[in-house]
């Protein structure tokens, strides 16, 4: 399942964050590069020190070093302030689910 997963979001080039148990750390906002047989190609960037520069990495990673993959469930703009969210007051009434 994991497989078929990590193929998904290959495909779909969504962000990641992957869990390597040997190495006890986190791939964070990864992108899923490619997905062999038992081998996850993952590319992902990184800022040094000073924060002045950002790294760009790809790292092939067996698929058994793998402990956890997450996804982002939803993203929200930086530029877009709180009072310019859609609540669910602003759902139209034929959407609104009725409480039971």
């Amino acid at each position: 399942m994991l497989h078929r997963k990590l193929a998904q979001y290959c495909v779909e080039q969504r962000a990641v964050w992957v869990f390597l148990k040997d190495q006890q750390c986190w791939l964070e906002d990864a992108t899923v590069v490619d997905v062999e047989v038992d081998l996850v190609t993952f590319r992902y960037e990184e800022e040094d020190d000073e924060g002045d520069e950002r790294m760009s990495w790809e790292v092939c990673v067996p698929m058994e070093s793998i402990g956890a993959v997450s996804t982002r469930l939803a993203s929200v703009n930086r530029m877009t302030g709180v009072e310019d969210l859609a609540t669910t007051g602003d759902c139209p009434e034929a959407e609104r689910l009725g409480l039971q």
